[in-house]
């Protein structure tokens, strides 16, 4: 999934040629390349290294989807976060499915079978890709209402939404939206774009920091063009076998978070410029509070 990206790490990626698999090195946490996967990538590197008192080696901002799975499959990395519906469609190549339960089945089956990967329960957010528009626009609540606007609509889009068969293709397949153009750009402008009017509606994402900061309102997905997008921490079965107490520090994470939440952790770093360490300090600390 896209979101606000963070400056990939080139030499990050390069290092990894070098490394091998097996447990006895230090645990390597890795994530994709946008806000989202690395705060979270911090977040559970942060509850590894106080739950085995051990430290984790980071290896964060890897790129996208397809660079991060690699380093999963190949050892490069033994745990990330990932997407039900990213690993659905865009690594396991299976068609859309709309049923969280069933889709996060298959994943499991699949990555089990394929690549000897588990996932684990989800941590409670479903970052779906989320088509937004104006505040303003009080006649639209569902992407179906927007088909029968008589205005043909600008879409502003991200480079993965274009090209991912769960993004743009899915949304016109589904929805027969008329548009009078689609312009792509980097991720971060999004919103900007549709704040100036060079467009009127935006393929975001349900976690975005800004959605609960500016006046705006994500269309319904009403007919289900795209599939749930359940987070969950994918890591390797040979080291959730090999660490004592790994699979059960990780499933302390499971269900502590929310969609909303998530906007939260990532506006303080996108829209207050915090450092994602001490977000992601801030986030494990109120966890243990609850306990």
């Amino acid at each position: 999934m896209g979101r606000t990206k963070i400056i990939a790490s080139v030499t990050a990626v390069l290092a990894l040629g070098g490394c091998g698999s097996g447990a006895g090195h230090a645990l390597r946490v890795g994530s994709k390349n946008f806000t989202e996967q690395v705060v979270l990538g911090e977040i559970i590197a942060q509850h590894l290294e106080r739950r085995l008192h051990q430290k984790v080696d980071r290896r964060l901002n890897l790129g996208g989807t397809l660079l991060a799975h690699q380093a999963l499959a190949g050892g490069e990395i033994d745990l990330y976060p990932e997407y039900s519906g990213t690993a659905l469609v865009a690594v396991l190549k299976e068609p859309i499915q709309t049923d969280p339960a069933a889709v996060l089945n298959l994943v499991r089956a699949e990555y089990s079978r394929r690549f000897h990967v588990a996932w684990l329960d989800s941590l409670g957010i479903n970052n779906g890709f989320a088509m937004v528009v104006r505040g303003d626009l009080k006649n639209l609540k569902t992407l179906t209402d927007a088909t029968r606007d008589a205005k043909p609509w600008t879409l502003g889009v991200g480079y993965e939404f274009e090209q991912r068969v769960d993004g743009l293709k899915a949304l016109k397949n589904t929805y027969m939206l008329r548009t009078a153009s689609i312009k792509t750009m980097d991720l971060g402008l999004l919103y900007k774009a549709l704040e100036d009017g060079q467009v009127n509606m935006i393929a975001a994402n349900a976690t975005d920091g800004l959605l609960s900061k500016l006046d705006v309102k994500v269309l319904d997905d009403d007919k289900h063009a795209f599939p749930p997008y359940e987070l969950c921490i994918a890591a390797r079965e040979e080291q959730l076998s090999a660490v004592p107490g790994l699979r059960a520090a990780l499933l302390e994470l499971s269900g502590k978070f929310s969609d909303r939440k998530m906007q939260e952790l990532n506006y303080q770093v996108d829209g207050r410029h915090r450092p994602v360490s001490e977000v992601a300090a801030e986030f494990l600390n109120s966890v243990e509070q609850l306990k």
